[in-house]
C-alpha cells in the first residue's frame, strides 16, 4: 500500500476556512480506506484517491470540479444528479466526501492567483467535459497503463470516461499550467500531492497540504 503524504502541514484549518480561502485552480485532495479506495490507490500506485479543483468566479459560492461514481449532489452546470464529471457546491462536495465516503482531506493552494484567460479555459473545459461517465476499474487501469505511452494531449484528446486526476490534468493542460505533451490519464492522484513533482508552468506552484478539519455532521 502507498504510503500516506509526506509533506503535510502540522496544523489545519476548519472547513469554513478553507472554503473561503480557496481560489480557482487550487486542488483538494482526499484519502480514504475502503475497498474502493485502496482499490484506486492500488490500481494507480498512488497514495490518495480522489482529487478536485476549487472553481470560484464572481460572486458564485466556491464550486468544486471533480469526477466520481456517486450522485449525491446536483450537478451545478446539467442541473442533474448524475455520475462521472460534476461540478458541485464545494462546501458540500467536501462534506460528502467526508461524511459518506469517510475521507479525509487537504487542500493545496496555486500560487499565484490565475488569471482571467485561465478562468475562461476552466469554462471551456467544463462545457467540454461536465457529464462524461467515470471509468470501470478495469478501463481506469487500462486508462493508466496508455497514459503512459506517447500519444496525444488534452488538446485532442477525446473523452469517453473521465476520473478525477484526469480531469484536473486536463483542466490544467487547457490553463496552460501543465504541458500537453503528456496525456491526461498520465496523472492519478498521487501527482497532485506535494511528494511528487508536478511540472507546472514557471511561475507556478501548488503549496503543501493543509488539513481540513471537517465539523461535526448533524
Amino acid at each position: 500500500m502507498p504510503a500516506a503524504p509526506a509533506d503535510i502541514a502540522a496544523s489545519g484549518i476548519s472547513l469554513a476556512a478553507a472554503v473561503e480561502l480557496t481560489r480557482t485552480g487550487d486542488v483538494w485532495v482526499f484519502r480514504g480506506s475502503s475497498l474502493a479506495d485502496r482499490t484506486i490507490q492500488v490500481t494507480t500506485n498512488s497514495p490518495v484517491n480522489h482529487v478536485g479543483m476549487s472553481v470560484v468566479l464572481d460572486d458564485l459560492p466556491p464550486l468544486m470540479w471533480h469526477a466520481e461514481l456517486g450522485r449525491s449532489l446536483p450537478d451545478l452546470w446539467s442541473g442533474n444528479h448524475q455520475r462521472g464529471v460534476q461540478l458541485h457546491d464545494l462546501n458540500d462536495a467536501v462534506l460528502t466526501w467526508a461524511r459518506k465516503y469517510g475521507q479525509r482531506a487537504w487542500l493545496r493552494q496555486l500560487e499565484p492567483a490565475v488569471t482571467a484567460g485561465m478562468e475562461e479555459a476552466v469554462l471551456r473545459t467544463i462545457a467540454r467535459l461536465d457529464g462524461t461517465p467515470f471509468p470501470s476499474t478495469a478501463r481506469l487501469a487500462s486508462g493508466w497503463l496508455r497514459g503512459r505511452l506517447p500519444g496525444r494531449s488534452a488538446r485532442d484528446a477525446q473523452f469517453e470516461t473521465a476520473y478525477c486526476a484526469e480531469v484536473i490534468a486536463a483542466t490544467y493542460q487547457a490553463m496552460e499550467l501543465l504541458p500537453d505533451d503528456r496525456r491526461p490519464s498520465w496523472y492519478d492522484p498521487g501527482r497532485f500531492w506535494s511528494g511528487d513533482d508536478l511540472a507546472l508552468r514557471p511561475g507556478y506552484r501548488l503549496g503543501g497540504e493543509i488539513p481540513v478539519a471537517i465539523p461535526p455532521g448533524p
